[in-house]
């Protein structure tokens, strides 16, 4: 697991080097998730298993995902007064933000379908 474990921090690693080194306007584990995807795909191709023991790493971490949600709520329980006080404003962005996703979301799947089937006979 260790080895699975070291393997993931190395594909991080890369990603920030690269975007620290290029300035690319991306986030660095993002980056580092290609390039591990990317690996993955081409030691499948070849015939290697050198991630079985990541894939090992990775079902530990997913396995344990709702301990990262902790200090968030613990964060909200020390925060419950503030909260209160501002909790009008925080229900007209939580709403606002809401219906700006669903309008936006919406938007994009009808401009994706229309480049998608456009030429196509209906």
């Amino acid at each position: 697991m260790i080895k699975g474990i070291a393997i993931l921090l190395l594909f991080q690693l890369l990603g920030e080097s690269l975007v620290f080194t290029t300035q690319l306007p991306l986030p660095g584990p993002v980056v580092g998730l290609v390039f591990f995807f990317v690996a993955m795909q081409a030691c499948k191709v070849l015939g290697f298993s050198v991630f079985t023991e990541t894939e090992t790493a990775a079902d530990g971490f997913l396995a344990n995902l709702g301990l990262l949600f902790v200090p968030a709520g613990v964060g909200i329980v020390a925060l419950w007064g503030q909260l209160q006080s501002q909790a009008a404003i925080l229900l007209v962005i939580l709403v606002t933000s809401a219906i700006f996703t669903l309008a936006t979301t919406v938007w994009t799947f009808i401009a994706v379908r229309r480049l998608v089937w456009r030429g196509q006979p209906e």
